[in-house]
């Protein structure tokens, strides 16, 4: 007789959502973004569920300090269209670096998650700061603090 076993599947409840901190001083775009991607959809986690927000907060800090490699700095162009005739928007890679640096990381991120409902809710549990100052301490602590008495019980 062979014995079944009933499929892991946690309720909304049982996930915990905890709080991550990136530094993007001196690293590769892509190579960041994947592991926040890895973050936010959860798949880190031993308990991953791919229908729920199982996910965790991901703040990003130094996000003008990011890193691309070979002529991507003067190639790359982010498009953008409003659906009217002729009005297709190309805006390079340095004008944007300049101007929002946050959206490369962004726009990096969310070509990685799914394009669903969930997705967009992952997407915006990604905080991302051009400078090394976040207003996200408070969270950051707390979740350290409960990763602590999670660990003393």
């Amino acid at each position: 007789m062979t014995t079944r076993l009933k499929p892991y599947n946690p309720s909304a409840t049982d996930l915990e959502s905890d709080w991550h901190v990136f530094d993007a001083d001196g690293q590769t775009l892509g190579r960041l973004c994947t592991g926040i991607a890895t973050m936010l959809m959860g798949k880190h986690k031993p308990g991953y569920v791919p229908h729920l927000l199982s996910g965790d907060f991901v703040v990003v800090i130094n996000a003008s300090k990011v890193n691309i490699t070979g002529n991507k700095a003067t190639q790359k162009e982010y498009l953008r269209h409003s659906q009217y005739p002729g009005n297709l928007k190309r805006i390079p890679y340095e004008t944007m670096r300049e101007r929002h640096p946050d959206r490369i990381i962004q726009h990096s991120v969310k070509g990685m998650l799914p394009k669903t409902k969930l997705g967009a809710r992952m997407l915006s549990r990604l905080k991302i700061y051009a400078g090394a100052e976040h207003p996200h301490e408070a969270q950051i602590k707390g979740a350290e603090a409960a990763r602590s008495n999670k660990g003393d019980s």
